[in-house]
């Protein structure tokens, strides 16, 4: 029987753009938090880190009522689109997006904090305003770290199953994901499938690892 591939490509499409979307979200809210002093700061950073301690299923629950056809949100999404979120891959991309976004926060937090702050305030006294500081002197010397969290964040998406079955089903070659695909196929007895669709799952997740590895600060390499 020929292996159904489309779960593996629907799983790596959706963490891809997740990814994107987590990281460009996440570097901001992560920048505000490291930066900034603000009323309700640590209320924003707790309610952040949230989705890290919950249950997956608990996370997809709350995403299924924010996004469901009664809500607002999703109301306004079917008037646009002229179709519902839920239950399609695109509602497995919000699924995915908000699953990984508080590891890229934590992670991008940490390594904005670790900057040497010198190289900045040098910066600003060159003229450099808050955007050209960030992209040309705070990004650089934190984006090793940074790029690591993005690789984990990546690898993560791409296994979600619980947030993912809330929001998006499992619905075969529309948004069945590799991992749930995989559970369908042990549920079924089709072990064959299964065990292919795992081995290439994580020979893709020990490449990642591999990279996130290298990309981390402890393994630079000491020349001179």
């Amino acid at each position: 029987m020929q292996l159904d591939w489309f779960p593996l490509w629907l799983s790596l499409r959706v963490a891809l753009v997740a990814t994107v979307l987590a990281t460009f979200a996440g570097l901001a809210i992560a920048y505000l938090l490291a930066n900034r002093e603000f009323r309700g700061k640590e209320a924003l950073d707790a309610a952040i880190t949230l989705p890290l301690v919950l249950p997956p299923t608990v996370l997809g629950y709350y995403l299924l009522i924010l996004l469901g056809r009664e809500s607002t949100l999703g109301r306004m999404y079917e008037w646009v689109f002229g179709s519902p979120l839920v239950f399609t891959a695109t509602a497995a991309t919000v699924a995915a997006t908000l699953h990984i976004a508080p590891l890229l926060v934590k992670s991008a937090r940490a390594a904005l904090e670790s900057v040497d702050h010198t190289y900045e305030r040098a910066a600003r006294t060159l003229g450099a305003d808050e955007w050209r500081v960030f992209h040309s002197v705070t990004l650089p010397l934190a984006g090793r770290p940074i790029l690591a969290a993005v690789a984990l964040a990546f690898a993560r998406a791409l296994g979600d199953f619980g947030v993912t079955l809330m929001v998006a089903g499992n619905i075969p070659g529309r948004t069945q994901t590799v991992a749930l695909a995989i559970y369908d196929a042990v549920e079924s007895g089709r072990g064959e499938t299964a065990r292919q669709l795992v081995i290439a799952v994580s020979l893709m997740a020990l490449v990642i690892l591999w990279v996130a590895n290298r990309l981390s600060p402890s393994t630079r390499r000491v020349t001179g």
